[in-house]
């Protein structure tokens, strides 16, 4: 009897216990409720468009003949290949085409392929290949006095200085002025490129690219007396900026020969 009224006391116990439970279990169901819904799911990237452009695949430097295994094709965005690109659906065949192609301008690997850089010798000489639309190629004597000391290697750009003591020997020591300024050094002897692992070369031919009207200058200004060359800084010696100096015609009339020479700025 008194265990069933102790029984009886505990119910109410045991009710509010209950009652607790339940209002917990609603507060975490209510918080869960409000917590951050789920991310949405973002669209996919559009897939980037890409196209095959033939590139080099090592460095190819200047004046060498290109072969098909220094050429490879290399995925290129779409909207990155420019026109003067060589892409694979225009010319499948381009690797085996452009071999044996001389290079105009030297490629580093990974460099797309331009054929404005690359020149067919066909039946003309290597040096004609070589040689933009409009230049001439004249060489001149040098020695390591005159020449910078060996120095100077082919694709560099120099001045060049005329030097003379003059027919008359009342003009006392003579002059030295530079004539023709900014010019760029096609070949040392018969080398068309730097030699490897070295950094100086002891020609007696330094042959210069020249305009018809500077070659000219060159021509009458060895008549003249002594030319050397003097070597420019790589800062200095910006391509495009093959100009002569303005009074190239009055140096040549004042060594003794007689020009017509039209100079530009």
């Amino acid at each position: 009897m008194r265990r069933l009224l102790k029984a009886k006391r505990m119910n109410p116990a045991r009710l509010v216990v209950l009652i607790i439970a339940i209002g917990a279990g609603g507060v975490a169901a209510w918080l869960a409720g409000r917590s951050d819904p789920p991310p949405v799911a973002q669209a996919p990237q559009p897939r980037l468009e890409t196209v095959d452009v033939l590139v080099a695949k090592e460095d190819i430097p200047l004046g060498q003949k290109v072969a098909a295994g220094q050429l490879q094709w290399q995925s290129w965005p779409a909207s990155a290949a420019n026109s003067s690109f060589i892409r694979r659906p225009d010319q499948p065949e381009a690797t085996t085409k452009l071999s044996g192609s001389i290079a105009r301008s030297p490629f580093i690997a990974g460099e797309p392929i331009r054929e404005a850089k690359l020149v067919k010798a066909g039946d003309s000489g290597y040096m004609a290949a070589i040689l933009p639309s409009g230049m001439r190629a004249i060489s001149t004597e040098i020695s390591a006095e005159t020449g910078a000391g060996g120095f100077i290697l082919p694709n560099d750009r120099v001045d060049v200085i005329l030097s003379s003591r003059g027919s008359n020997p009342d003009q006392g020591a003579g002059r030295s002025e530079i004539i023709l300024s900014n010019i760029r050094v096609l070949a040392i002897d018969q080398s068309p490129r730097e030699q490897d692992g070295k950094n100086s070369v002891i020609g007696k031919t330094a042959t210069l690219e020249l305009r018809p009207d500077q070659a000219e200058t060159l021509a009458r200004a060895r008549q003249a007396g002594t030319i050397a060359l003097a070597l420019r800084s790589i800062a200095d010696a910006t391509p495009g900026e093959n100009e002569d100096i303005r009074r190239n015609s009055i140096n040549v009339v004042r060594y003794g020969v007689s020009t017509t020479t039209t100079t530009t700025k």
